[in-house]
């Protein structure tokens, strides 16, 4: 193997051996236990939007109906995917200030029994909201349909218990909570799920999108034989960065971002001027959190101001319709530290200050810090 250096923080491998279907199916079992799963998991060569949209195509047949679950840009995305799939699409929109409840899941259910697939985003990084999977979960497998779960934003930040809460199709991501690579992805299929993609004639096949494809090369193969070359830097990546999260312990990576987005919250309450976005403290993603700006502010300006004052800082703006009112806190993966946390706050309070808004930073501070230290402690 050789390393070279692209910059001095930046080793990049190169001469790698490579990759065979051992080690890859060995890094599909350690997703496998992070998802708390005996399910198939299949690594898919992609960017998490690929088993994404590889789900919706593959389970959803045309002339069937579907519950979309709409608490932030992705499931505004799956909605397109299921009408193209000829779907009849009934959607469930919660403000991006909350989560959707499980009464009105179980109420959509009820006015359309017909619903056979739901999909459902866990924590949508971008709204800075989360959803109750475990009590939605149990609503619709009561009901008989299959649900599917983007869960790329909270695997690792918050508990993910696939088989118990009946999740069928559960997508990751590497690249936020975890720490790792983004180009590279996983999902979950039950036997359920399986059965209804091998009963849908216009599921892909022959196709990047088809999990069929993965099923009958790969898993019924016994995973002795890998259908193509893998990407073997984002697969090895994605394998350091589960097992750096098993070497912590997985809890203490939870509580740490528990503890980031209490802190966040407590801290700009404290702070003055902006507000939490989401309202209730139990509807906040662990992996972000989203701010509202002063309605005589542009966020975007307030974000400006606050990374003059501190690059490297996890903030940036909102994109689309609320670019202008939302600031967001990405605290994940190793952001979701104390230190990154308060230099936040202190560069947000740079920022404000800067536009001429009044802030307290000492109080944000030591009201962040005690809402860390509450949070570790309750273990």
């Amino acid at each position: 193997m050789t390393v070279v250096t692209a910059n001095a923080d930046t080793p990049v491998l190169l001469d790698l051996p490579p990759l065979d279907a051992a080690r890859f199916a060995r890094i599909e079992d350690k997703v496998a236990a992070l998802l708390r799963t005996r399910c198939d998991v299949v690594a898919m060569q992609g960017e998490a939007l690929l088993p994404l949209e590889a789900c919706i195509r593959s389970a959803v047949r045309p002339g069937s109906t579907a519950l979309n679950i709409i608490t932030g840009p992705y499931g505004e995305t799956f909605g397109g995917w299921l009408r193209s799939c000829g779907a009849k699409v009934v959607t469930i929109s919660a403000p991006f200030t909350g989560a959707v409840s499980p009464q009105q899941v179980a109420d959509a259910l009820r006015e359309y029994p017909e619903i056979d697939f739901v999909s459902l985003v866990h924590a949508e990084a971008a709204t800075g909201n989360t959803n109750p999977v475990a009590e939605i979960g149990a609503v619709v497998r009561a009901h008989g349909a299959l649900l599917m779960l983007d869960a790329v934003a909270s695997v690792g930040a918050e508990p993910l218990l696939t088989d118990e809460w009946g999740v069928d199709l559960c997508v990751i991501g590497g690249q936020k909570a975890l720490a790792g690579p983004a180009g590279v992805s996983a999902v979950s299929v039950s036997a359920r799920a399986w059965e209804r993609i091998a009963a849908n004639e216009q599921a892909p096949r022959r196709s990047y999108l088809s999990l069929l494809d993965w099923k009958e090369r790969w898993i019924d193969g016994g995973r002795t034989a890998l259908p193509h070359a893998p990407a073997q830097l984002e697969m090895l990546a994605l394998e350091q960065a589960v097992d750096r999260i098993e070497a912590e312990g997985l809890d203490v990576v939870i509580r740490r971002h528990r503890a980031a987005a209490a802190a966040v919250r407590a801290g700009v309450r404290a702070l003055g001027g902006p507000t939490p976005y989401v309202i209730r403290d139990e509807d906040a993603a662990p992996a972000a959190t989203t701010l509202r700006a002063p309605t005589d502010l542009d966020a975007r300006e307030v974000v400006t101001a606050a990374l003059v004052a501190d690059a490297s800082v996890p903030l940036q703006a909102a994109a689309g319709a609320l670019a202008k009112e939302m600031i967001r806190v990405n605290h994940y993966g190793r952001a979701a530290d104390r230190g990154v946390v308060l230099a936040s706050l202190a560069a947000l309070a740079a920022g404000l200050r800067a536009l001429g808004a009044e802030t307290d930073e000492g109080a944000a501070a030591v009201a962040a810090g005690a809402a860390w230290d509450e949070v570790v402690a309750a273990r």
